[in-house]
Order: C-alpha cells, then sequence, then structure tokens
C-alpha cells in the first residue's frame, strides 16, 4: 500500500506566541482530490504553508509522501509538493512562458541552468492549462481566468506528486471556475495527481473533490465525503449562518443560505 500524499497527526502552531492550530490530524491519500474549507481565519492558508515547509511547527508531525516535512531539504520537497498561490504579484513584464519557468527552478540545483528537459516539463505544463497560444503574452496584460491557469501552470513545471491551491477560484466567475476545476480534476484522473484545495466556494468543492475537510479557529470539526462533511448543524455551527444542504435530481449536493440568512 502506497504512503499517504498528506499525513498530519497532532499538528500545533501558531503565530509568536499564540497557538492558532491545535491537535490537528488527518491524512489525503495518493491520488485523491480533497479540499480544505472554512470561513476566513480557519486556518486553511496556514496550514498549506506548513506543507510547503513555509511555517514551523510547535508539534506534531506532519509526512509528504511517508517523508517528515522537516526533514526534506527545498530540493527534495520541490520534487514532492507545489503550491499555486492565490494571487501572484509579478514586478516586471514577464511573458507567460517566463512565469511558468520560474516555477520549474525550484527543482533546478543552485547555479544551474535549465535542460532540455526543464523546457518539456515547462511546455507540458503549459499545454495542461492551456496556456501554449498564450505563451508570449505578458502576465500582467491576462484576464483573471488566464491568469490562474498560468499560476497552476507554474506550479504543474514542477512536476510534483501533490499541488496545492490556494483559493484557485477566487475573483472568477462561474465559467472560468469550473474550467479551472475542471482541468484540475482531469490532471487528477489521468495521472494520478495528488490535490489538496482550499476554498470557499462550498458548492464546488463538493462537485470536484472527493473528500472534503472542515476547519473552524484551527480545529477539524468535520473530514469525509461531500454528505458526511456537509451537514447542516456542522455548517450553521461553523459559518454562524442558517443554511441548507439538497440533493439535486442528477444527484449533486447543494449549499445555500436559508431566506432569513445570517445571524445579525
Amino acid at each position: 500500500m502506497s504512503a499517504p500524499a498528506i499525513e498530519v497527526v497532532g499538528l500545533k502552531a501558531g503565530y509568536g506566541k499564540k497557538p492558532f492550530i491545535e491537535s490537528l490530524s488527518f491524512r489525503v491519500e495518493a491520488g485523491e482530490m480533497a479540499a480544505l474549507l472554512g470561513p476566513n481565519g480557519a486556518g486553511k492558508t496556514t496550514l498549506l504553508r506548513l506543507l510547503i515547509g513555509q511555517h514551523p511547527l510547535r508539534a506534531g508531525e506532519m509526512r509528504l509522501f511517508g517523508r517528515p516535512v522537516g526533514h526534506l531539504s527545498a530540493s527534495e520537497r520541490a520534487r514532492l509538493v507545489a503550491l499555486a498561490p492565490q494571487d501572484l504579484h509579478v514586478p516586471v513584464p514577464f511573458t507567460v512562458e517566463e512565469v511558468v519557468t520560474v516555477g520549474r527552478t525550484a527543482r533546478l540545483p543552485r547555479w544551474r541552468t535549465s535542460a532540455p528537459d526543464d523546457l518539456r516539463a515547462v511546455e507540458a505544463a503549459m499545454a495542461r492549462m492551456d496556456v501554449l497560444a498564450l505563451r508570449d503574452r505578458p502576465f500582467d496584460e491576462l484576464s483573471g481566468g488566464e491568469r490562474q491557469r498560468v499560476v497552476i501552470a507554474m506550479a504543474l513545471a514542477q512536476e510534483p506528486k501533490l499541488l496545492l491551491l490556494d483559493e484557485p477560484t477566487a475573483h472568477l466567475d462561474i465559467s472560468h471556475r469550473l474550467q479551472i476545476l475542471g482541468l484540475i480534476r482531469r490532471l487528477n484522473a489521468e495521472s494520478g495527481l495528488s490535490v489538496l484545495m482550499t476554498s470557499h466556494d462550498l458548492n464546488l468543492a463538493a462537485e470536484f473533490c472527493q473528500r472534503l475537510f472542515l476547519l473552524d479557529h484551527g480545529r477539524l470539526v468535520a473530514q469525509g465525503t461531500p454528505e458526511e462533511t456537509l451537514t447542516e448543524p456542522l455548517l450553521r455551527l461553523v459559518y454562524e449562518c442558517d443554511l441548507r444542504v439538497r440533493r439535486e435530481d442528477d444527484g449533486t449536493l447543494t449549499v445555500r443560505p436559508a431566506r432569513t440568512a445570517c445571524a445579525q
């Protein structure tokens, strides 16, 4: 049996002296597509940063494919996991191809220039996210949906086994949300790429992800299938809103606010 893509046991982390995440334990199986859900401040983005070694642990263990995160060098982490951030600030007028190539440099030893294999990885990443036709366009001139596809292509250029996505559909219209998540799900299905994303869109997470993790103030309050996780009592507790969960005729699960919306 292969090791889980992510295994977290008794995790504790925080900022300064204040603990922010306490006693957190969960796992994402290899080849799974999963989502971290919860309101602002629940700890979703912090957890992603912990997984790529950008934030220290106070206690507990985090493993990527059976290997402790704290024991991995930067180059070893780059071969296992890549993060596509929610926003990417590019201070110089890079083209799309140049931005995607930046992602590949995470795998390169210091002072080594790109080899043919690196160029092929960049080309393949652009093809997978359907941005080859944009390769010579300035990144800062792209639409929101195009920029997000480029950011994900940049992460894919690392050729990771695990892809972390921080709010990949934030600020996008519904058409671009479906397009982005459709491309990610196809990658997950065809190549076995493990995926963990954060999201505020409960309906899209339920539609595209096999497993959901519901966080509240750094605590894991529910995990499992969408049906097991998105229950009205739990959602009411976490979001402090009166929400309704419904199974549609086509089998999809939808969450919507009640007519009397959120508590004042």
